[in-house]
């Protein structure tokens, strides 16, 4: 699925629109974020997590790696991989102490071998003065997802 984003406000619109397209109970899922610096990861990350239900600042990862979040719907974890230089280094980030809650995954291109256990994946594009955003089912439960984002006239 492939749609045009024309600023910041369409990107937190997607990220509501998938947020409230998952299982009432997130455990267990995993969302990737691929895009150059600046494409709209960190701002579709933000809105994703506050449609979950989170009230609040949401910082940025990107020195932390990890950042939870305990919601109504599940344990979030928002993940930032730009420091990552290698796939190896997952875990010592306690990656499978992530497994109980729904990991967000920003720059997922850096450990390719995530694609084989993730649900979700976006890209974000530069596209003119906005973005394009590429929305790809990897996991089975996720196609109907998918699916139904490509049949809601407001995505």
């Amino acid at each position: 699925m492939k749609l045009y984003l024309c600023d910041a406000t369409a990107t937190e619109a997607l990220a509501e629109d998938v947020a409230a397209s998952l299982p009432g109970d997130v455990g267990g899922w995993t969302v990737l974020l691929n895009g150059e610096l600046g494409a709209g990861k960190s701002t579709f990350a933000r809105a994703f997590i506050r449609a979950l239900g989170h009230e609040g600042a949401v910082p940025s990862p990107t020195y932390t790696l990890v950042e939870p979040y305990s919601l109504k719907r599940g344990q979030v974890y928002h993940v930032d991989l730009y420091r990552i230089a290698a796939e190896e280094e997952l875990h010592y980030l306690g990656w499978s102490d992530l497994d109980d809650g729904l990991r967000l995954i920003e720059w997922a291109e850096r450990a390719p071998g995530l694609s084989d256990s993730a649900d979700l994946a976006l890209t974000l594009r530069y596209d003119g003065e906005g973005r394009r955003a590429e929305i790809a089912a990897v996991s089975a439960r996720a196609a109907d997802i998918v699916a139904g984002l490509s049949a809601n006239p407001n995505t």
